[in-house]
C-alpha cells in the first residue's frame, strides 16, 4: 500500500526517494537468480555442454536425471543419503554440544572459564584445510587400532566436522545465552531444578533461534564440504558425499559430463531449501526480536 505521502509525489521525486530503491532490489534478484536458472535449465537439456544450455529451457528432457540416477558406477542415491547421515548427525550434534558447552561458559563460574573460551576461539580461527595432512596421519594410525574410527569411515568425518564446528559455535551461542535472564534460572533452583532440567526444559526454548542459525550454517557447510571428505572418506565410490561425486562428472580432462552434474546439483539443493524453509521463522525470530521479548 501506498502512502499519502508518496502519492503526492511526482514521478521523478518517487524515483529519486523511493523508486532506485525498488530498482537496486529487481537487480539483485536477477544476479542471485540467474545462476540457480541457468543450473536448471542446463539440467533439463538433453546435449551434452553448457554451450547448448545457453539459451534457456529451449528443450526439455529428463535425460540427464535418468543417467544421474541409473549410473552403477556413480551411485547418486547411495550418496545422496551418505550425504545427509553425515550433515544431518554433524548438525544435531554441533547444536547439542555446543549448546550445551555455551550453557556453562555462559552460567556457570569456575576457573579458566575465559581463558577457556578465548582459546576456543583462537583455535578455530586456523582452517581445517591447514590440518588436512594431520588429520589423515592421525585417522591412518587411530584405524590401526579401532578400523571405524579410520579413513574411509563416516563417523571419522563426523568426528572431524565436529572438531573443526564447536569453538566458532560455541563462541556464537555462548553470547544469545548471556541475554536470557539468570533470574529465570535462580528461579527454576528455588523450586529445586537442576542445571539438566534447567538447561533441556527452559533455556533450549528461549534460545532456538541461534539453535536454528546454528543447525542450519553447519548442515549447509556440512553438505557442501569437499577437501576434508575427500581425504577422509578414502577411494571408495560407495562413501562417497556428493560434493565428492558429483565432482568426478566434470574432472575428467576429455569428458565432462556438464548436464549431469547440473542434474545432481539440482536436486542436491532441495534439502538445504526445505531445511531453510523449515528454520526460516526462528531465523527471522532470531533476527529480529531476540530470545526474550
Amino acid at each position: 500500500m501506498v502512502s499519502s505521502e508518496n502519492r503526492r509525489l511526482s514521478p521523478g521525486q518517487w524515483i529519486a526517494r523511493v523508486g532506485w530503491r525498488h530498482l537496486i532490489a529487481i537487480i539483485a534478484v536477477i544476479y542471485a537468480a540467474f545462476p540457480l536458472v541457468y543450473v536448471l535449465s542446463a539440467s533439463l537439456n538433453p546435449k551434452g555442454n553448457l554451450t547448448g544450455s545457453n539459451k534457456l529451457f529451449t528443450t526439455f528432457s529428463l535425460a540427464n536425471y535418468e543417467a544421474l540416477l541409473t549410473n552403477p558406477l556413480r551411485p547418486y542415491g547411495r550418496w545422496y543419503l551418505n550425504t545427509l547421515f553425515i550433515a544431518g548427525t554433524t548438525a544435531i550434534l554441533t547444536v547439542l554440544l555446543g549448546a550445551m558447552a555455551a550453557y556453562a561458559f555462559s552460567r556457570l563460574r569456575f576457573a579458566g572459564r575465559r581463558a577457556g573460551l578465548m582459546s576456543l576461539l583462537l583455535i578455530q580461527m586456523f582452517p581445517q584445510l591447514l590440518m588436512v595432512v594431520a588429520i589423515f596421519l592421525l585417522l591412518s594410525a587411530l584405524g590401526d587400532v579401532v578400523p571405524s574410527l579410520g579413513i574411509g569411515s563416516a563417523i571419522a568425518l563426523i568426528l572431524v566436522y565436529l572438531g573443526g564446528a564447536l569453538g566458532t559455535n560455541t563462541y556464537l551461542m555462548y553470547g544469545f545465552f548471556n541475554t536470557v535472564p539468570m533470574a529465570l534460572d535462580e528461579a527454576a533452583k528455588v523450586d529445586g531444578a537442576s542445571h539438566a532440567r534447567i538447561f533441556f526444559t527452559i533455556i533450549l526454548r528461549l534460545v532456538a533461534p541461534i539453535l536454528a542459525v546454528v543447525g542450519l550454517l553447519s548442515f549447509v557447510g556440512t553438505f557442501n564440504e569437499y577437501v576434508v571428505a575427500s581425504v577422509v572418506l578414502g577411494n571408495d565410490p560407495k562413501q562417497n558425499t556428493l560434493a565428492i561425486g558429483l565432482f568426478q562428472y566434470v574432472s575428467t580432462e576429455f569428458n565432462s559430463f556438464w548436464q549431469v552434474f547440473a542434474a545432481g546439483a539440482v536436486l542436491a539443493s532441495l534439502p538445504v531449501l526445505v531445511l531453510f524453509l523449515w528454520l526460516q521463522k526462528y531465523i527471522v525470530s532470531g533476527l529480529t526480536v531476540g530470545a526474550v521479548k
